[in-house]
């Protein structure tokens, strides 16, 4: 079973950076993109970041010019930084994955890192 483990949440100042690591357990079978998403409470979860394997990135509106997004999506490894941090970057940031054939897609979700943004 993998599992998407991910580090480097906590609380930071507005204004601040902070950057998150996700690394798989073990080899995900033909992985073709790895990604972020936040849940802010009593919010949806809404995608941050992706990456695919080819190293196409995509970003959400909200983070566009503050975070980046980068890794070895073949090795299953990405990471975020995150920059000019705002209170509403709060939330918890989960990790992604997905890979598998394209009739039979799975997806796979890290546990979650907090990541608290305030003075």
């Amino acid at each position: 079973q993998v599992q998407l483990v991910e580090s480097g949440g906590g609380l930071v100042q507005p204004g601040g950076s902070l950057r998150l690591s996700c690394a798989a357990s073990r080899s995900i079978f033909r992985v073709n993109a790895m990604g972020w998403y936040r849940q802010a409470t009593g919010e949806q979860r809404e995608l941050v970041a992706s990456i695919t394997v080819g190293g196409s990135r995509n970003y959400g509106d909200s983070v566009k010019g503050r975070f980046t997004i980068s890794g070895d999506v073949r090795n299953n490894t990405v990471y975020l930084q995150m920059g000019s941090l705002k209170p509403e970057d709060t939330a918890v940031y989960y990790c992604n994955a997905r890979g598998g054939w394209v009739w039979a897609t799975t997806t796979y979700w890290g546990q979650g890192t907090q990541v608290t943004v305030s003075s």
